[in-house]
């Protein structure tokens, strides 16, 4: 889903943004790279007649559509927004598969220097596991520069200002999101296995890993899968790491990553899951009407969408609608599980050489700043906004609840779990690290090469995506 970008070798910018290639010991050949080509200093202007948004998929298209009040109407393909003052707004969505979105981005950016005025990139939207590549670089302007202070983000989770804050100090960019996880979980099965689906009940039930473990015994004597395949558990432990991935030119496998190796192996081997690997067939249909799992690890964004979109999206209930009696609808609620994590994230950044300044200023403060804005996306789509007062006052609110979830009010399960979020062992080989490692073990889980060969297979794949990193170091 995540891919980085291969370096881009013998390209140049004119002028003031001439290119200095940095990271990936300058290595040819497509050799990955954690960083973008640095730049000289920020050059920003305004008065634009054409604002210029690069994202992967649609979900911030929907958000400034539907949420910007500049906004007076969306041309009928969706390809271009007119703003009241005129200005258009051209998107490009370019799909993250194989890289193709930051490929294209890294090249679009080298090329800044050059466009005309109504081709340059004025907003590109980074996610957590790369945002640092394009932190600490110049592609990406201090939002203290626009003029957005920090009495304007006060209110904004510190985990989601740390992600994009680079090496001096400076706040690269700012998200209307924020994303701790949660354990989601089928109601009845939670009957079956516990006798009680009761939200409360259940988290005593799997308030740590100890007990998460017995309720998987327990869980496969009814007849059910604790998760449903390898990675479900994966980012509840690489979020509660001891240490960044990399020190130096080393790679550092923390004690916390070979804990979800060893409880994956066991769930495999006990027959605790079903094998699937994430964002596959198998694992969606495990998440459906017909499924046999007791719950999944999803983040505020993965409830709403892609879990209730997986639920309903059946031969049985055509077109996914959204009706209770499908037998899924309803049966699933929420948790905090075993530890508090992340996943995911998008953020949405200037790009240096706009020429919509303060366009952009505006854009970011009212879908990542305005208090009652990001409560009315809560409200209408039930994710999770970057304001704390408006998530603490949804929280409170006796009356709100997600129907999928039975009624339950999950925002106040996600508000109390989002102070706990520490990013301070973030980095930029985050992405290709938890990839890598995912990958090299599933022979190891399927008991077709043994732990060295899987240890083996990582320290060869890690190498050859950064090879500036020299050695691998695992716990004893």
């Amino acid at each position: 889903m995540r891919k980085y970008f291969k370096s881009i070798v013998g390209l140049a910018l004119a002028g003031t943004m001439a290119l200095s290639m940095v990271g990936c010991g300058g290595a040819a050949g497509g050799a990955e790279s954690t960083e973008a080509p640095a730049k000289a200093e920020a050059q920003v202007s305004d008065g634009g007649k054409v604002l210029n948004i690069w994202c992967w998929n649609d979900e911030f298209q929907s958000r400034f559509n539907d949420y910007y009040p500049e906004v007076k109407e969306v041309s009928k393909d969706k390809s271009v927004t007119t703003l009241n003052d005129g200005t258009e707004v051209h998107w490009t969505i370019n799909p993250n598969e194989n890289n193709n979105y930051q490929d294209k981005l890294d090249d679009a950016l080298l090329k800044q220097a050059d466009a005309a005025a109504d081709d340059k990139i004025d907003i590109f939207l980074v996610e957590a596991d790369y945002a640092l590549k394009y932190v600490d670089s110049d592609y990406t302007v201090n939002i203290a520069d626009l003029g957005i202070t920090s009495e304007d983000n006060k209110d904004q989770y510190q985990y989601t200002k740390d992600i994009v804050t680079d090496a001096n100090g400076a706040v690269k960019g700012t998200t209307w999101q924020a994303t701790p996880g949660l354990f989601a979980y089928r109601r009845s099965i939670a009957k079956d296995v516990l006798g009680t689906d009761d939200p409360e009940k259940v988290q005593e039930a799997l308030a740590d890993w100890d007990k998460f473990n017995a309720v998987a015994e327990q869980a496969s004597a009814k007849g059910y899968k604790m998760l449903s395949g390898y990675d479900d558990s994966y980012r509840t432990f690489s979020n509660n790491v001891s240490a960044p991935w990399v020190d130096g030119t080393k790679v550092v496998v923390d004690a916390n990553i070979m804990k979800w190796v060893e409880q994956t192996k066991d769930f495999t081997d006990k027959g605790y899951n079903n094998k699937t690997s994430l964002w596959d067939d198998s694992w969606a249909a495990d998440q459906g009407p017909k499924g046999k799992v007791f719950g999944f690890f999803y983040s505020t964004w993965g409830i709403n969408f892609t879990l209730l979109g997986n639920a309903l999206e059946t031969p049985e209930d055509e077109g996914g609608k959204l009706e209770v009696g499908n037998g899924i609808f309803g049966d699933y609620a929420v948790c905090e599980g075993p530890q508090p994590y992340y996943w995911g994230g998008t953020w949405i950044c200037a790009a240096n050489g706009t020429d919509n300044s303060e366009l952009v200023k505006d854009v970011m403060l009212k879908l990542t700043c305005d208090k009652d804005i990001d409560k009315q996306i809560t409200v209408d789509t039930q994710d999770y906004t970057n304001n704390i007062p408006a998530m603490t006052e949804l929280a409170e609110d006796p009356d709100f609840g997600s129907a999928f979830l039975g009624g339950q009010n999950h925002i106040a399960l996600f508000a109390k779990t989002a102070p706990k979020i520490d990013m301070s062992n973030a980095g930029k080989y985050d992405q290709g690290c938890n990839e890598k490692i995912q990958a090299a073990f599933k022979d190891y889980f399927d008991g077709n090469i043994s732990m060295d060969e899987a240890k083996a297979n990582f320290e060869t794949a890690i190498k050859e995506q950064y090879p500036e990193l020299t050695e691998v170091v695992w716990p004893e």
